[in-house]
């Protein structure tokens, strides 16, 4: 991977997680918040030329995915395993507009770093359901 792909991810997982901690009312001297244990996920575009995430902590009652019920079921049904997501199969057009998606962090106290790139956002959603909708 080129160094310049590496330090635009490294620059955008950094800013995710700062995002990520609150700091407490009364200024910079009171304590922070620790980040919540969960999974962080991605979705770029070719290139990156684009990327955003959210932070996905099960169960998602407060969480910032838009989806987040939904996504958490899902992963549960895979039992943590983002390659045997639930599908909900669709036609989709052959265009070749590449999308990569990424979860890191931790499900359930196991480690998850997988990463998978699918030929266009319709193939995303429909192999990965509500997990990379946002």
């Amino acid at each position: 991977m080129p160094k310049a792909r590496r330090a635009l991810r490294a620059a955008a997982l950094t800013a995710a997680v700062l995002g990520a901690l609150a700091v407490a009312p009364g200024g910079p001297a009171a304590a922070v918040e620790p980040p919540r244990r969960g999974l962080f996920l991605t979705v770029s575009g070719a290139g990156n030329t684009w990327i955003r995430g959210v932070l996905l902590v099960c169960p998602d009652s407060r969480g910032t995915h838009p989806h987040g019920a939904a996504a958490c079921a899902a992963l549960t049904e895979a039992d943590g395993d983002l390659d045997e997501l639930p599908a909900t199969p669709r036609p989709c057009t052959k265009q070749y507009d590449p999308i990569t998606v990424e979860a890191t962090g931790e499900w359930r106290g196991r480690p998850v770093a997988w990463r998978k790139s699918f030929p266009n956002a319709c193939v995303l959603d429909s192999d990965t359901g509500a997990v990379f909708r946002f």
